[in-house]
C-alpha cells in the first residue's frame, strides 16, 4: 500500500514537472516573442551596408514631361549636394545632412561617407511599355541607368498607372542583383489618379481633417508631391539601401528614415496639420527648404537616430 502511494506520489510529482516545465517554455516563449515586438517597433540599425561613396542619381522620365518639370525635379537632386552658402537657409542641403547621422552611429573605422551628384537622364516619351505598368516593368526601366555606383530614379506620368500605385503606395525603392546591385527609386505623378493621398498637403486629403490645401512652391501640385516622395525614398535608399540597414517594423513593410516621419513638414505638426511652414510673400507658397535657381521646396522630416525624434525644418 506504502508503494503504491508512493508510486502515485512520483506519477503526481512528474506531472507536475511535465506542467511547470510546459508553462515556464510558454512564458519563455511569450517573453521572447514580446521582446521581439519591442524590437520591432523601435528604429533600430540592422547591420547592413548603407549606400556610400560617390553615387549618380540618374532619372528615368517615363512619359509626356515639360521641360519646366524636369527641371523641378533635376534642381532638387542638384541641392542636395549643393554648398550651403550658396543657399539661402534653411536649404536642402542643409535637410540632407540630417542623413550623415546615420552614418556616425556606425561603430567602424573609416566611417563610410556619402556624396550624390545629379547624374543621366533618360527620356522614355513614347511609353515603351505601355501606360499600365508591372513592379517588374519599373525595375527594366530603372535598369536603363547605370548598374553601380547609383540610384536610378524612375518617374511616371499622371497617365500611367503602376501596381499599387495610390492604393497601396506613391513610390517605392528596392534592389535588384543582374550586370550589378541596382538600387532603385520609383515615384509615380499623382496630379489626376491621388493627389489627396500622395500630393497631400497640397491637395485636400482623402481621409483625416479636411484643411485646406497648401499652395504649391513651384505651382504644380503633381511635381511638388512627387518632390516630397523622392526626398522620402531616396533617404530610405542610402539609409536601408539593401533591406537591412535603419528601420522600424518589419522588413517587409519598413518605417524608414523620412517615412517613419510621414506627414510632419515643420514643427508643430500633427495629422492634417503639417506644421508651421515658411511662406513665399509672392506666390502664398508654402516651403521649408530653400534649393538652386531659386527654387523652394517642401521636404518630410527626417527621423534623427541620436535623439529618436522626428526632426523638421526649419
Amino acid at each position: 500500500m506504502a508503494m503504491a502511494s508512493l508510486a502515485s506520489s512520483s506519477v503526481l510529482l512528474n506531472l507536475l514537472f511535465i506542467v511547470s516545465a510546459l508553462h515556464l517554455g510558454a512564458a519563455a516563449a511569450r517573453i521572447l516573442s514580446e521582446k521581439e515586438d519591442q524590437q520591432q517597433l523601435q528604429f533600430q540599425y540592422h547591420k547592413g551596408p548603407l549606400l556610400s561613396g560617390n553615387i549618380s542619381v540618374n532619372l528615368i522620365w517615363y512619359g509626356s514631361f515639360k521641360p519646366s518639370q524636369r527641371a523641378i525635379i533635376s534642381d532638387f537632386i542638384t541641392s542636395l549636394s549643393s554648398s550651403p552658402k550658396s543657399t539661402a537657409q534653411p536649404s536642402v542641403a542643409t535637410w540632407w545632412k540630417g542623413t550623415e547621422k546615420y552614418y556616425q552611429l556606425i561603430k567602424s573605422a573609416p566611417k563610410p561617407s556619402l556624396t550624390l551628384a545629379l547624374g543621366a537622364q533618360i527620356l522614355d516619351e513614347n511609353y515603351s511599355l505601355g501606360k499600365s505598368l508591372t513592379t517588374d516593368n519599373i525595375v527594366s526601366l530603372a535598369s536603363k541607368g547605370a548598374p553601380n555606383d547609383a540610384i536610378n530614379v524612375v518617374l511616371t506620368f499622371s497617365d500611367v498607372t503602376v501596381e499599387g500605385f495610390c492604393s497601396s503606395r506613391c513610390g517605392t525603392h528596392g534592389s535588384s542583383v543582374g550586370h550589378g546591385k541596382l538600387a532603385y527609386v520609383w515615384v509615380g505623378n499623382s496630379e489626376t489618379q491621388c493627389p489627396g493621398q500622395c500630393a497631400w498637403p497640397f491637395h485636400q486629403p482623402i481621409y483625416g481633417p479636411q484643411s485646406p490645401p497648401l499652395v504649391a512652391p513651384n505651382n504644380d501640385v503633381g511635381l511638388d508631391g512627387m518632390v516630397i516622395n523622392v526626398a522620402t525614398l531616396l533617404a530610405g535608399t542610402v539609409t536601408n539601401p539593401w533591406g537591412n540597414g535603419y528601420f522600424q517594423g518589419p522588413k517587409e513593410a519598413p518605417l524608414e528614415a523620412a517615412s517613419a516621419c510621414t506627414g510632419l513638414y515643420g514643427k508643430g505638426a500633427y495629422p492634417g496639420y503639417a506644421g508651421e511652414l515658411l511662406l513665399d510673400p509672392t506666390t502664398a507658397a508654402s516651403y521649408n527648404a530653400n534649393a538652386v535657381n531659386h527654387r523652394k521646396y517642401l521636404l518630410p522630416a527626417l527621423f534623427d537616430p541620436t535623439t529618436s525624434a522626428c526632426s523638421t525644418l526649419p
